[in-house]
């Protein structure tokens, strides 16, 4: 971090902290309560850099001194890192192994390498991870089966690499260890926890 790094030029937070931060959590509870079901964030602020507005509210609400994030290279900038621990507190880390939450660029060949898994006595002890893509439909469509889906759900986000499925599976192999995510485009998300189970 630059120690000419100014504060003067950061975006804006949440309008009311207390109450938006309420409102967002609920809309960020009810799509981890419903994988695969797109939730928009209600005032959602636009973020600093190329963070969107679904993440920037994602991370106001959630992040905090105790949650060390880890920023992929589109993301790592010094308005954002600043904006971050100006408003949450949350340290930023240079290596996933450090960080309890992160934000990952949707074009990231193997986005989940390297972040805590969590272990058999703590599983809750795990990574979990914003994606940012491009649209949350449109893309090839998935299938997904588990907690909060009644029989399955047809899943089709933008922008996201094959791969990232295979490295699904396994991860979702490794419950009740594994990483959480949450898909985000515009000021929507779409969660998709270690649970669940995606046909690609």
């Amino acid at each position: 971090m630059s120690g000419q790094s100014s504060f003067t030029a950061l975006a804006p937070g949440l309008g009311d902290p207390s109450h938006d931060a309420q409102r967002l959590f609920r809309a960020i509870l009810e799509a981890a309560s419903h994988p695969g079901r797109i939730v928009p964030l209600p005032g959602a602020p636009a973020g600093p850099g190329a963070l969107c507005p679904a993440t920037t509210a994602w991370l106001l609400t959630l992040a905090d001194r105790d949650t060390p994030l880890w920023l992929d290279a589109p993301f790592d900038r010094p308005q954002v890192r600043d904006f971050l621990r100006f408003h949450t507190g949350a340290p930023t880390v240079a290596s996933r192994p450090e960080s309890t939450f992160g934000v990952v660029s949707s074009g990231s060949a193997d986005p989940l390498d390297g972040f805590a898994l969590g272990t058999d006595p703590y599983p809750d002890r795990s990574a979990s991870l914003v994606i940012e893509v491009p649209s949350l439909r449109g893309g090839p469509p998935t299938i997904w089966r588990g907690p909060g889906i009644d029989g399955a759900a047809t899943v089709a986000i933008d922008g996201l690499a094959p791969a990232l499925w295979t490295h699904w599976q396994t991860n979702h192999g490794l419950f009740p260890c594994g990483i959480d995510l949450v898909f985000a485009a515009g000021t929507e998300i779409c969660a998709l926890p270690r649970s669940i189970a995606v046909e690609a």
